[in-house]
């Protein structure tokens, strides 16, 4: 396998090579790792509050030494201390139980450092928040050079990540390029919409998508007809659900297809397959506002696609990793094959030859950014030839 595999469990090389891909430092890495090989001996659930600890020290340090470099004036060095203890920040509390102590002290920490990174390095992001039904939602909005009118994507989390990791994965960055803007959304159940405002899973994810769409549609600089939507590993399942019910989507394409998460659940009670953070259960509740396991399952028991893909009417875009092993390659096969009324379709399995074989591509994500990127150029009508903000200055 090509992911990095410091430990000696699968959950603890998820993490590092997922803030690897997101932006850290190597010798950062090593530095935070070596103290805690052991204590990851028995299991992903055991150790992670050392693994916490190792991480929020790194963090603290950086935040010390980006104070050092604002205070001299030197604003863009410390906004990259900044935006890499905001990653491992991250990382470190993704990695804890719910409720589990320091983990909303750690958060705070990480978004006050995520902020002071975009407003000192002049970042191309913008946090926003969306009206829901209930509450809001909290997204990121990365815009291209040029006044527009440009086509958009919204950008959904899967069960675990936020939105912050969502522009880490520089795709916001790769559509940018192709004169795309991006908005990352923490839609319920995942980042903010759970940490700070209680917000459960919302499996039909149409309801909280529209709501992404009329946002955008507020801006002069988007086209309301080049709107496109895409998710990373459970937003395999979000994703297309939201494209087949929501009829203002123009594109869609997923990052790991998730075709029958009701089904990957029972595969996990047997343990087949990994799970991608510690602690799987105890997440699943809280991440979907459950009270115990019966009550989890069956909030979760209509999340398959079949029936769904069938609906998608626009030009679509299933990837997914040769070898993953948390989603089976064949949830990728079922939703490309149920792709029955897409007038484009296309299925992109990454292979060995190329990398991002892993789920969602944690050994290399390169290679399904650029792809997914190159799918929305083509099809909202972007430019995949060279950067748009570099020929509107050359011109």
């Amino acid at each position: 396998m090509a992911l990095f595999e410091y430990f000696p469990n699968y959950i603890w090389n998820l993490s590092v090579s997922i803030a690897m891909e997101s932006g850290a430092q190597l010798g950062e890495i090593i530095d935070m790792c070596k103290p805690i090989r052991e204590a990851a001996a028995n299991g992903g659930d055991a150790g992670t509050p050392q693994f916490m600890a190792q991480w929020v020290a790194m963090a603290d340090k950086l935040v010390e030494l980006a104070d050092e470099d604002a205070a001299a004036g030197r604003d863009l060095s410390a906004s990259n201390k900044l935006e890499r203890a905001s990653l491992y920040l991250i990382t470190a509390e993704r990695m804890q139980g719910h409720g589990a102590p320091g983990r909303k002290a750690t958060y705070a920490a990480a978004l006050h450092a995520f902020e002071r990174s975009t407003e000192l390095g002049g970042l191309n992001r913008v946090r926003v928040e969306i009206p829901l039904a209930h509450g809001t939602m909290p997204a990121l909005y990365t815009r291209p050079a040029g006044a527009g009118p440009h086509p958009a994507v919204v950008y959904c989390n899967g069960l675990d990540s936020c939105k912050e990791l969502l522009y880490w994965s520089r795709l916001p960055d790769a559509l940018a390029q192709r004169g795309i803007a991006t908005l990352c959304v923490d839609q319920p159940g995942s980042g903010e919409a759970l940490r700070l405002q209680d917000l459960p899973v919302d499996p039909h994810s149409e309801h909280w998508a529209s709501r992404a769409v009329d946002w955008l549609e507020t801006r002069a600089e988007v086209d309301p007809a080049r709107i496109g939507m895409t998710g990373i590993s459970l937003g395999g399942h979000f994703a297309p659900r939201a494209v087949a019910y929501e009829p203002r989507f123009a594109s869609g394409a997923v990052w790991g297809a998730n075709h029958d998460w009701a089904e990957v659940q029972q595969r996990r009670l047997r343990r087949e397959g990994e799970n991608p953070v510690p602690h799987y259960w105890a997440h699943v509740m809280w991440a979907f506002g459950a009270d115990d396991m019966d009550d989890f399952h069956a909030k979760s028991a209509e999340m398959r696609l079949d029936g769904v893909m069938e609906r998608i009417r626009v030009p679509f875009l299933v990837t997914h990793g040769e070898r993953d092993r948390q989603i089976a390659l064949d949830y990728a096969h079922r939703s490309f094959d149920q792709l029955t009324a897409s007038p484009r379709r296309e299925l992109k399995i990454f292979t060995a030859r190329e990398g991002g074989v892993e789920h969602v591509g944690a050994d290399n994500m390169a290679y399904g950014r650029d792809y997914i990127a190159d799918w929305f150029g083509e099809t909202l009508g972007g430019d995949n030839r060279r950067a748009a903000g570099r020929r509107e200055r050359a011109a």
